[in-house]
């Protein structure tokens, strides 16, 4: 881990989307749902699925907002 990334929400994934290159994981945590998007080689070495107990890494510089 990075030790400069303070932003650190534990959580659990809720639902993993693949495609063929990148992929859509939703986790929860107490702060709400939060949405990131990896590479699929990423979650296959992270071994994520639904269920799975994540620590959510922030960077501020790294954050994108979606309105409704």
């Amino acid at each position: 881990m990075n030790p400069s990334i303070h932003n650190r929400l534990p959580g659990t994934v809720a639902e993993v989307r693949t495609g063929e290159v990148m992929a859509s994981v939703r986790t929860t945590t107490a702060a709400g749902q939060l949405t990131a998007v990896i590479t699929r080689e990423a979650v296959d070495d992270l071994g994520l699925f639904a269920g799975s107990d994540v620590v959510v890494l922030v960077k501020a510089a790294e954050v994108a907002l979606a309105g409704p």
